[in-house]
């Protein structure tokens, strides 16, 4: 047992091998959470977004008239 464990461990092929994979899966696992935190921030500023603009909405009928509010919001209406 002590043999094999040897070898495996000063063999500088396996090391290699081993140290390679060891590698990708770093970059992998590196990749994969850039990629979340990349989206995660684009959600963000969609959601901004969505947001500024639904504020521009409620200023613009909150400053209207009932009547003109159901003229303007009419034709959005799908019904």
């Amino acid at each position: 047992m002590t043999a094999i464990l040897t070898f495996l461990l000063t063999n500088p092929t396996i090391l290699a091998v081993v140290a390679g994979i060891i590698g990708a899966a770093g970059a992998w696992f590196h990749g994969r959470a850039t990629g979340v935190a990349t989206e995660r921030n684009k959600q963000a500023a969609n959601d901004a977004a969505a947001t500024v603009e639904g504020q521009k909405i409620d200023d613009a009928v909150a400053g209207s008239a009932p009547a003109d509010n159901r003229k303007e919001l009419g034709e959005w209406s799908k019904s």
